[in-house]
């Protein structure tokens, strides 16, 4: 087996002694040495646009790469390209920082000044851990290459009841019905109601992906109902105490999984922060956060936005937030919230309509919502904003619901203003 190795070291001098080691190991074919990691990770979607088979199976990655930290290299590479074994090039290789690189998803790490046998064996087990990835992803014909993967989409609350899951459970099903494959991941692990919204007895859920550390096409295929509507469900477990045994690593192994699997991957992370959910968030292309336009509602918003951005899980002008419950005589409009929050205010809001939604919520079916809902038109219409879906089915039967962008009504928005900060 010939072993393809893609070294990433912004040093010359530590480059050519890498090459000229790499050139000496058995079955080698060492690629040339690129010098940052926006070349590394342009590179690996171009080869992994064309075939999984074009990807090396090894990459080096020097302590000292920029602009993006070696570290956060390592997890961005291993996420985006889960059968690429990737090994730590250090000066220092210590417990801390091998326990940190372990974390973030390398396969190894190979300490400075390179040796010839410690570069072998890192790199020969490395490329051994990646070609069983691939065999699991394309042996049975099931897996799509990997790469970028699908689109990860994550729905969270700013606090309780006001409308997480009934949006995240409409964004799958209106993609569902443009055509694209949708898995609905319930990432609310202790009180989770996917299941109860889309009528669904499943005895599996994500905490029996705990203690499986390769998650493989035919497990995935076990831990996923396949809802009458054609969405993939990937429950939260029904004891909630168990869902303490979805850790971040579980999330991050889950979502890389799904993505390599599913056109699109929508997460509903509830409204209580776990490290599972804030590492769906993290790797999220795009992160929702549903509010309502109440002073409670909005400080809540507020207060989540900048907890993720002070634990690094994502920017406040990163962070999506849907109006739900919107009116448009309210005194909070969209753009006070946007100004409150300092996220990004999307333009579709979803209106107050709950009786339009009792009967599907009664009986558990959400996905029989009357297509004459507004509810439902307005959430399908945020599908086609998100880019979910072509446009069409989200604009059924009705008008878009853009948000009014109008200026606060003076003496009461003053109050509301003020009342948010």
């Amino acid at each position: 087996m010939t072993i393809r190795i893609l070294p990433t070291v912004a040093d010359p001098e530590l480059a050519r002694a890498l090459g000229g080691l790499l050139s000496q190991l058995p079955g080698v074919e060492p690629f040339p040495a690129l010098a940052d990691s926006t070349a590394l990770v342009d590179t690996l979607a171009a080869l992994a646009g064309a075939s999984i088979e074009e990807l090396p199976e090894v990459v080096l990655v020097h302590e000292h790469i920029g602009p993006l930290p070696a570290l956060e290299l390592v997890r961005e590479v291993a996420l985006r390209f889960p059968a690429v074994g990737v090994v730590l090039v250090t000066a220092d290789a210590g417990p801390a920082l091998y326990s940190a690189a372990m974390d973030a998803g390398a396969r190894g790490i190979c300490a400075l000044p390179p040796s010839y046998d410690e570069l072998a064996a890192r790199t020969q087990a490395a490329a051994q851990w990646a070609v069983g990835v691939r065999r699991h992803l394309g042996g049975s014909g099931e897996a799509r290459a990997a790469g970028p993967g699908g689109h990860l989409i994550t729905v969270a609350g700013a606090k309780g009841g006001v409308g997480t899951t009934l949006t995240a459970v409409q964004l799958a099903l209106a993609a569902q019905a443009a055509g694209r494959r949708v898995v609905l991941v319930d990432m609310d692990l202790q009180a989770g109601d996917v299941a109860s919204y889309l009528d669904v007895q499943f005895r599996r859920s994500i905490a029996d992906l705990a203690q499986i550390s390769d998650i493989t096409p035919r497990v995935l295929q076990e831990a996923v109902f396949q809802h009458p509507s054609g969405v993939g469900l990937l429950l939260a477990p029904g004891e909630g105490e168990r869902g303490e045994e979805v850790t971040d690593l579980v999330a991050r192994q889950a979502m890389t999984a799904l993505r390599s699997r599913y056109d699109l991957v929508v997460v509903d992370c509830g409204t209580q922060m776990t490290s599972a959910g804030s590492a769906a968030i993290e790797m999220a292309d795009r992160a929702l956060l549903v509010v309502t336009p109440d002073v409670v509602a909005v400080r809540a918003a507020k207060r989540m936005a900048r907890l993720w951005d002070r634990l690094q899980i994502r920017k406040a002008e990163e962070t999506h937030t849907l109006v739900n419950r919107y009116t448009r005589s309210g005194e909070i409009q969209p753009g006070l919230i946007e100004r409150a929050t300092g996220t990004r205010a999307l333009r579709t809001t979803v209106p107050a309509a709950f009786k339009e939604l009792q009967p599907a919520v009664d009986s558990g079916r959400m996905q029989d919502l009357d297509a004459k809902s507004t509810v439902k038109q307005a959430l399908w219409t945020l599908a086609g904003e998100l880019g979910l879906t072509d446009g069409g089915q989200a604009q059924q039967g009705g008008a878009r619901h853009g948000r009014t962008g109008g200026a606060d009504r003076s003496g009461g928005g003053l109050r509301k203003r003020r009342a948010l900060t």
